[in-house]
């Protein structure tokens, strides 16, 4: 235990790089991946404007976006990562590679949110006279918000456990704290607390994620 003292603060500086990754990482996933998945919902072939053609190749690339191991992306666009923060190695690197793989990732919750929906609100808007813009704002994202807090909650919790992956190119955070103590200095007890930091922030987010759907849901009484 007294190894894990002495470390507390590079330990804490690693938890810092983690929280500092998600909370740039998960809000530019949901301002990008909110309305890429609003239009998927829009312009599906049964959507409130269907483009058939566009949208089976926005479908397809966000698809192939996603389908990629987070590990061989994180590697793929290095040249990108390089381009946009000046470097391919710490916090600021890894944000680049966790963003471009929560988008994609949010953006088809947010239309499987908006599909499950049903049309009986969009046909009842519409014949209200509400306009495709009124239809979204006021109609679909007002009934999809505790969905939509629930797919938000899931995706923080995914990419925590992304986060941690970085740290296998030198991207700071936890994981990469457990990797250089647990994994190459074979500290396993330092390891297993830095494990333990992780299940806990994850807790955290999953519980604090479940009372806000729970406040937001009109079902719920």
């Amino acid at each position: 235990m007294d190894r894990v003292i002495d470390l507390l603060p590079e330990l804490s500086f690693a938890l810092g790089q983690t929280f500092l990754m998600i909370i740039v990482a998960i809000p530019l996933a949901v301002l990008l991946g909110t309305p890429l998945g609003i239009w998927l919902f829009t312009h599906a072939p049964d959507g409130i404007s269907p483009s058939p053609r566009a949208h089976r190749v926005v479908s397809g690339l966000v698809n192939m976006v996603r389908s990629f191991p987070f590990l061989i992306l994180l590697i793929a666009i290095i040249p990108a990562t390089r381009f946009i923060v000046g470097t391919t190695v710490g916090t600021a690197a890894a944000i680049v590679p966790l963003t471009v793989n929560a988008i994609p990732y949010f953006a088809r919750f947010v239309e499987q949110n908006m599909t499950q929906l049903g049309n009986g609100a969009v046909e009842a808007a519409r014949a209200m006279g509400a306009t495709r813009g009124q239809i979204i704002r006021n109609v679909l994202l007002v009934d999809a918000r505790p969905a939509l807090i629930g797919s938000i909650t899931i995706t923080a919790v995914s990419f925590i456990s992304y986060s941690a992956m970085v740290g296998l190119v030198g991207g700071g955070g936890i994981g990469d704290f457990a990797i250089r103590y647990g994994y190459y200095r074979y500290e396993t007890e330092v390891m297993l607390v830095a494990v333990a930091i992780m299940l806990l922030l994850v807790s955290v987010v999953q519980f604090t994620g479940n009372r806000l759907v729970r406040l937001t849901d009109k079902r719920i009484t």
